[in-house]
């Protein structure tokens, strides 16, 4: 037993991260419709700037994570300006290509300015801590805490402002939020930014458990997507659901099975969920 909730704390662990990533890809799916790939490579980025800041400034870790999220959040918004809203509503496949375009390019950029080595993450929380008997670092901790209280804080933000009724109301319907007058130029500025924000986070809690390197991006983006359309397409409750089945549902399998089957069982749940309810757990009544 004592294994299988120290697995449990692992499992809620990445599916914290996991969680977040997929908040931020599925609000920026409601506006374009389209899968954004270039959110692996943000969430890529926004670890390389929380690593940079902290070595080359000497500023603390929260404050290199809140600098970090306010330049993936400027990034993001940069190529929604220069690129998607420039495509408009093109050809779905013409969006994807340059969403893929971008993350090649961000990936061959931090290629030549940070080089391709692994590179680790000094963390002023990585000492061990006993909770309820379990040995754990307090940044696994940190990750679950940080996660949740981003989560409520969007939460409130997008049921209780203005700001956040209008995007709701963009990712259900597009042209009725034209005709009540929102302005759908703010919208995907301002939804571009939190989903920037909210991987630069993820990447940046994630780091001291992992390692940085240039495509540490591409396998979480993959996941991500599969937790969407697991949790339902365009539905938040459904990607942070989502986001811990699959960690949870990683972490048990690499304990019990094998480790190395850990990234393919990613793949398993889609085929399950697929099989038994083709539109995702929380399906969107309105498109």
């Amino acid at each position: 037993m004592e294994l299988f909730f120290q697995q449990l704390l692992n499992g809620l662990t990445t599916g914290s991260v996991y969680s977040l990533v997929a908040l931020g890809l599925t609000l920026v799916f409601g506006i374009l419709h389209v899968p954004n790939f270039a959110h692996g490579a943000f969430y890529m980025v926004g670890a390389y700037v929380t690593l940079t800041v902290m070595t080359a400034l000497g500023v603390h870790y929260w404050v290199a994570i809140g600098i970090s999220v306010l330049v993936i959040a400027v990034l993001s918004v940069i190529t929604e300006r220069l690129i998607f809203s420039k495509l408009g509503t093109a050809d779905p496949l013409s969006l994807m290509i340059a969403a893929i375009g971008i993350l090649f390019f961000l990936e061959s950029f931090a290629q030549y300015l940070w080089g391709t080595e692994y590179q680790r993450m000094f963390t002023p929380y990585g000492d061990t801590i006993n909770l309820f008997g379990l040995t754990v670092t307090f940044q696994r901790v940190l990750i679950i805490i940080a996660a949740v209280v981003l989560m409520l804080l969007l939460h409130l933000f997008l049921t209780r402002t203005m700001t956040g009724a209008a995007i709701v109301a963009m990712s259900q319907n597009r042209d009725g939020a034209f005709l009540v007058g929102i302005n759908a130029n703010k919208v995907a500025m301002l939804t571009f930014a939190i989903a920037g924000g909210f991987a630069a986070a993820a990447a940046s809690l994630a780091a001291p458990i992992n390692l940085v390197f240039p495509s540490m991006g591409n396998l979480v983006i993959m996941k991500a997507f599969v937790i969407i359309i697991i949790g339902g397409m365009g539905s938040i409750p459904g990607a942070i659901l989502g986001g811990y089945i699959l960690g949870i549902a990683e972490s048990m399998g690499a304990t019990y099975i094998s480790a190395d089957y850990k990234d393919i069982i990613a793949f398993v749940l889609l085929v399950i969920i697929l099989t038994i309810k083709p539109t995702g757990i929380f399906a969107k009544g309105v498109h």
